[in-house]
């Protein structure tokens, strides 16, 4: 079958969640141009999710991102729109592009709208009994015989697979969050994925112009086998220290500690609070099934979650509070789960600081990842904190070691094929500075 047969009829599941509206506009803006070049194909996108609040807005932030693409391709589109004598303007163009693209897109609160789908991308909640049932819905009231492209960050996928009887027409494709603007997607096929099927989705992130890095089928993949790995480390270095200077202040240091000493984007519980104590907690409870010799578990998040505290991300994209109260995107204040409520950032960071010590050099994550000399600068960085004897060079020593270690892991138990597949996807997908399987910390 051809690449642009696959297009023909296109259901989205979950489409008016972060995720499922960005897999949307990316799907949708292929499909306008597949359209454009290719004047017979009738295709249709429907967008499903039972959010009736979510999908009301749904087409006008379609509209909005479609045009702020558009603005950035405008030869290519005008290439596209060669035979518009009637599209002069720029403008116009874009314009007419974006009622293109609009005009292919069905908004619906009902699964049946998915049946006879050639194509499905599914991301809804990570639950696999949830996943499969519906799968399996639509596969069985489906002539089409459709390909699935699950948006799971641990679920495996064989078993989606076999649980769905699905006969290896799924795959996983692991957008990272926002996938409009992230690069990454982790590729995941099982043992039974189809061969026409993995490589329709090599073909798809190509035309997506997105970075793709394979993964075995181990729950948890590369990236969420990395991150749960890490939050987990830290949150033991919060239990190890929240005797002896309290709670608060405790999560303060180890978020301090991994995004100044560790030049990270952000803090291990910035981070967690960024994709949801919920997710974070409910995604360990997946993978730790799987896990041997590990238990990757945190009663602290637990806990947390049964007061409320949850973390996460508005509709509107604007952070939920979680280990920190957040005031215009920063955090401003910090909770102590042994009182219950928040409490001051600024006698936290003071505190922090006289624990931590000095940095062996004063520059943040901004100044080193968009660097020319990036890799020197890392290098003369980790070679003054290598020779610091202070609380903080210790500890960002041995959080750097245990980062290694994880991705190291990764390889060995054969999740990750190489370490640079590992370090592609914490550079890629987290942004970090540099991969954490090195030797700045040795």
């Amino acid at each position: 079958m051809e690449y642009i047969d696959k297009f023909k009829k296109v259901a989205v599941l979950g489409a008016a969640g972060k995720m499922g509206s960005g897999i949307l506009l990316l799907t949708a803006m292929e499909m306008a141009e597949l359209k454009l070049q290719n004047k017979n194909l009738n295709a249709v996108l429907y967008a499903i999710d039972v959010s009736a609040d979510g999908l009301a807005g749904l087409l006008k932030y379609i509209e909005s991102q479609v045009i702020r693409a558009a603005e950035k391709k405008t030869v290519m589109l005008r290439n596209l729109y060669a035979d518009r004598e009637d599209l002069i303007e720029n403008g116009d163009v874009i314009s007419q592009y974006a009622k293109d693209v609009l005009a292919m897109v069905r908004t619906s609160s009902h699964l049946s709208d998915a049946y006879g789908s050639s194509l499905v991308f599914e991301a809804i909640k990570e639950d696999p009994k949830l996943k499969v049932t519906i799968l399996k819905d639509i596969d069985l009231n489906s002539d089409e015989k459709p390909w699935f492209f699950t948006n799971t960050s641990s679920i495996p996928i064989g078993e989606l697979n076999e649980d769905a009887e699905l006969k290896g027409r799924v795959i996983g494709f692991h957008f990272y969050n926002p996938p409009a603007v992230q690069r990454l997607v982790e590729l995941i096929p099982s043992d039974q994925t189809l061969p026409d099927l993995i490589e329709f989705a090599k073909t798809y992130a190509k035309k997506l112009r997105k970075v793709l890095i394979p993964s075995n089928d181990f729950a948890g993949f590369i990236g969420n086998g990395h991150f749960m790995r890490d939050a987990l480390y830290g949150i033991e270095e919060v239990e190890k220290l929240k005797d002896e200077m309290g709670f608060a202040n405790a999560v303060w240091v180890i978020n301090k500690l991994s995004q100044e000493f560790l030049i990270r984007p952000m803090g291990i519980f910035q981070l967690i609070d960024y994709v949801g104590i919920d997710v974070v907690s409910y995604i360990m409870g997946v993978m730790n099934p799987y896990l041997d010799k590990e238990d990757l578990h945190s009663q602290l998040l637990e806990d947390l979650l049964s007061k409320g505290i949850s973390g996460g991300q508005f509709s509107n994209g604007s952070q939920k509070d979680g280990f920190f109260k957040y005031e215009r995107g920063r955090p401003s204040a910090i909770y102590d789960i042994q009182t219950g409520d928040y409490v001051s950032l600024d006698e936290a960071d003071k505190a922090a600081g006289e624990f931590l010590g000095s940095l062996p050099e004063s520059f943040n994550w901004k100044q080193v990842n968009f660097s020319p000399k990036k890799n020197e600068l890392l290098e003369d960085f980790f070679k003054g904190l290598r020779e610091m004897d202070t609380n903080g060079a210790r500890m960002a020593k041995a959080y750097g070691l245990n980062s290694k270690a994880i991705g190291e892991l990764l390889v060995n138990s054969k999740v990750a094929a190489t370490e640079e597949d590992v370090n592609k996807v914490l550079v890629t997908g987290f942004y970090h500075a540099y991969g954490p399987i090195n030797n700045y910390f040795n």
